[in-house]
């Protein structure tokens, strides 16, 4: 399957199935992918397949480019429902990250009130203190935990050898229930090795860690665009909801997207 990069700072807005009409801010090379994780599924491709860009944009150039943008859009009349980060990678690797969250919620105050402000992120960068305090001005922390079972986040998510799974969760703690918690359901093969998010033992560890995070919102979602591993298959939305059972009976505000 191919895979893609965005050569842009500012994309769209496209629609997105979670978030709306989104536009995107790419605070990543514009040539290359950035990132701590090496997710099998990421639309981005593998890591080693595009490093030929490493040049990060500055805050000048980020603040620069969404305001052009959202001034178009405004006079244009296009609705925004989230300025969401996302990108070529990880967008809390930009060493300007935390003044870029600050020129954006600026931008977004004077220009699109109405709409929200959201980071993607795999929360790998959370243990410093200045991202993390980024992450907890914004409306939508969206912070990704694709299992409790640190072998299937080494299967999955395919992490640098820094990421401690132990340590990110202490980490999301402190944000005290405010954020969005973001998980891929997804089976087949890698490399010979079977993977399958619908196993019993991850599902189980899986709630009982949401139980834990006690996060506002849940996004449960499966595969959507084209991945870089070429024997992966999707979760159904039916599958996912039997498996968010118990969370939605506890009370748990559960997005399902297929």
């Amino acid at each position: 399957m191919s895979t893609k990069l965005y050569n842009t700072i500012i994309v769209g807005p496209i629609h997105s199935r979670r978030l709306g009409s989104s536009l995107g801010i790419n605070v990543l090379p514009e040539f290359g992918k950035f990132c701590s994780f090496d997710c099998i599924y990421c639309e981005c491709g593998w890591n080693k397949d595009n490093h030929n860009d490493k040049k990060l944009p500055t805050k000048e150039e980020v603040g620069e480019a969404l305001e052009k943008r959202l001034r178009e859009l405004d006079a244009a009349g296009t609705k925004v429902d989230s300025i969401t980060f996302s990108g070529n990678g990880e967008p809390t690797l930009n060493p300007e990250f935390p003044e870029i969250v600050d020129i954006t919620l600026k931008l977004r105050d004077e220009l699109y009130p109405s709409a929200k402000v959201s980071v993607l992120t795999n929360a790998s960068q959370i243990g410093r203190k200045e991202v993390r305090e980024a992450l907890m001005k914004i409306d939508n922390p969206i912070l990704k935990i694709d299992s409790a079972i640190k072998e299937y986040v080494d299967f999955i998510d395919r992490p640098y050898a820094a990421y401690s799974l132990d340590k990110t969760i202490e980490n999301i703690k402190l944000f005290k229930g405010n954020f969005i918690l973001q998980t891929m359901f997804l089976r087949g093969t890698v490399d010979g090795k079977s993977i399958d998010c619908r196993n019993a033992e991850h599902c189980k560890r899986w709630i009982e860690l949401v139980k834990e995070l006690k996060p506002r919102e849940i996004m449960m979602y499966t595969l959507d665009r084209d991945t870089p591993a070429k024997d992966l298959q999707k979760v159904t939305p039916a599958e996912m909801a039997e498996i968010a059972k118990p969370l939605v009976d506890a009370g748990f505000k559960v997005q399902i997207k297929g």
